[in-house]
């Protein structure tokens, strides 16, 4: 069993601020900055680990076609049994990508960190934007379980959905250091930086204040029962990120993923 980083530079859906796109590079520069190393805190050393490589990104192009590339190219990577944390690239990535591991590892738990639902049924007539994907994952019955945690705009419309679908809503203002997630069955877990408190993580698109530190993400997978088989770091915007600081901590927390992909 192998793991990969795959970026996925796409964010034609996003709302607001454009700029995800350009994530992968910056992430794979601070992830190979001499600054650190690429050890992980479990002391997995991913520099030297044959079972690690850099799958590179996908060539994806704009228009109706875009999400069935995404779904082909992690389909080929995981087809080799290789486990994968794609680098987005906004949250619409999600969709496609869960769509690939669905399939290939039934009774999916999804567990996603996040200052945001995202689940409208649609945002501004985009049924695949960016705000909306864990709807398509939901209404296709594609996972078993939706926990989410670190939310902290859950406002009406989603909050329905969310009863609607019977989604696990761990808010903020429940957030405890001790949280521990456990699945009985596989697991992939969704990144979005904005689930960290702009303190440290400010370069994306939708800073949202009062949510998680960086310590408490690591810990929370540190802590995850499960098997692991795929995740994403997903909506970076380097044109929001000064100094390259948002950079290093999804540099920091794709590592911790990498080596909870290859951790059994």
């Amino acid at each position: 069993m192998t793991a990969a980083l795959l970026g996925v530079p796409w964010d034609e859906h996003s709302s607001f601020l454009r700029g995800a796109a350009l994530a992968p590079p910056a992430i794979r520069a601070a992830m190979r900055s001499p600054s650190s190393n690429l050890s992980t805190e479990s002391g997995l050393d991913l520099g030297t680990d044959p079972r690690f490589w850099d799958a590179g990104d996908l060539e994806v192009e704009p228009g109706p076609r875009a999400l069935e590339a995404i779904e082909r190219g992690i389909r080929e990577a995981i087809g080799k049994g290789t486990r994968v944390v794609a680098l987005g690239g906004d949250h619409a990535i999600t969709y496609p990508s869960v769509r690939v591991h669905a399939a290939r590892y039934p009774g999916l738990t999804l567990v996603q960190l996040d200052a945001h639902p995202d689940l409208y049924d649609e945002l501004d007539g985009d049924r695949l934007s960016h705000a909306c994907p864990f709807s398509r994952i939901l209404e296709e019955g594609l996972v078993r379980r939706l926990v989410q945690v670190g939310v902290r705009t859950l406002n009406g419309p989603q909050r329905t959905q969310a009863e609607r679908f019977g989604v696990e809503v761990i808010e903020m203002r429940a957030w405890r250091p001790d949280l521990v997630l456990s699945a009985d069955g596989p697991v992939y877990v969704s990144l979005d930086l904005d689930a960290l408190d702009p303190a440290f993580a400010p370069g994306v698109s939708h800073p949202e204040p009062g949510g998680l530190s960086s310590r408490d993400v690591i810990g929370l997978l540190q802590r995850l029962q499960g098997k692991v088989v795929g995740a994403d770091v997903v909506e970076l915007n380097p044109t929001r990120d000064e100094k390259g600081a948002t950079a290093r901590v999804a540099a920091k927390l794709a590592k911790e993923l990498l080596a909870c992909l290859l951790s059994d």
